[in-house]
């Protein structure tokens, strides 16, 4: 459960858990960089965050481990500043936030990540998510 106080819960090896909203309002404000860590093939398909920093962890095909993450992120996140980090459901953003925080940045995973967990039938984009929330996103 994400804290009403912070906006966030501690996580172990990063700053924190966030939810959908609360990454998107520190990205309206101007707080935080949302970097949207999914393959390009992902946000072409299935949709993007509008300004968020499109930088894959791991490459399509094959999922690689991307050789230009951490200059990528290094380059998007202004010294000093925070990042809140978005995949498919919230499990590749943690390991994206793990080695942000390696590198001396705050870091954020967002639950849910952009189209939630499988529901009961196995579809994602109906139990949770960045675009099952409302948040702002759109389609090529």
């Amino acid at each position: 459960m994400v804290s009403t106080d912070t906006g966030f819960t501690p996580a172990d090896g990063y700053a924190g858990d966030v939810t959908p909203e609360q990454a998107a309002q520190w990205m309206a404000d101007g707080q935080a960089v949302l970097v949207d860590v999914r393959t390009d093939a992902e946000r072409e398909w299935v949709g993007y965050v509008p300004g968020a920093v499109p930088l894959a962890w791991k490459q399509w095909p094959g999922m690689a481990m991307n050789p230009g993450f951490d200059d990528g992120l290094r380059a998007a996140v202004p010294a000093g500043g925070k990042a809140v980090l978005l995949c498919r459901s919230g499990v590749r953003s943690i390991a994206a936030a793990k080695r942000a925080a390696e590198l001396g940045i705050e870091a954020y995973n967002i639950l849910e990540g952009f189209e939630g967990h499988p529901d009961a039938d196995g579809h994602r984009g109906r139990a949770g998510g960045w675009r099952f929330r409302g948040l702002p996103w759109k389609q090529s």
